[in-house]
């Protein structure tokens, strides 16, 4: 007999992975956040009304952990690449004798 699957991510026999956090208990009654960079930890229901920073490679991320949220990676939560976005550029007429750029500005009076 097979156990329900948590997640599709692992095989059946394996089961969620966790990392166990000594400090839990305190964090939980103090408010602080726990700093982790388990990123394929399973969000369990003890963690509810925790306060986590997880990593993102390059930062720590805020994450505040609801009753939605358990059954998911802690990684789902702390986006590692930013988004794009398209940068406004003024049109170009030519070039300045100091090697810059003229630009066109439009004065709406």
């Amino acid at each position: 007999m097979r156990t329900t699957l948590v997640s599709l991510a692992r095989s059946a026999w394996k089961g969620p992975y966790f990392t166990a956090f000594p400090n839990l208990a305190e964090a939980l009654q103090t408010n602080t956040a726990i700093r982790t960079s388990a990123r394929a930890c399973t969000i369990l229901p003890n963690f509810v009304g925790l306060k986590l920073l997880v990593h993102n490679g390059k930062e720590y991320i805020p994450v505040n952990i609801t009753a939605q949220m358990v059954g998911h990676k802690l990684g789902e939560f702390s986006p590692t690449r930013k988004r794009f976005s398209y940068k406004f550029r003024l049109p170009r007429i030519g070039r300045h004798p100091n090697g810059g750029f003229l630009f066109v500005f439009e004065a709406n009076f």
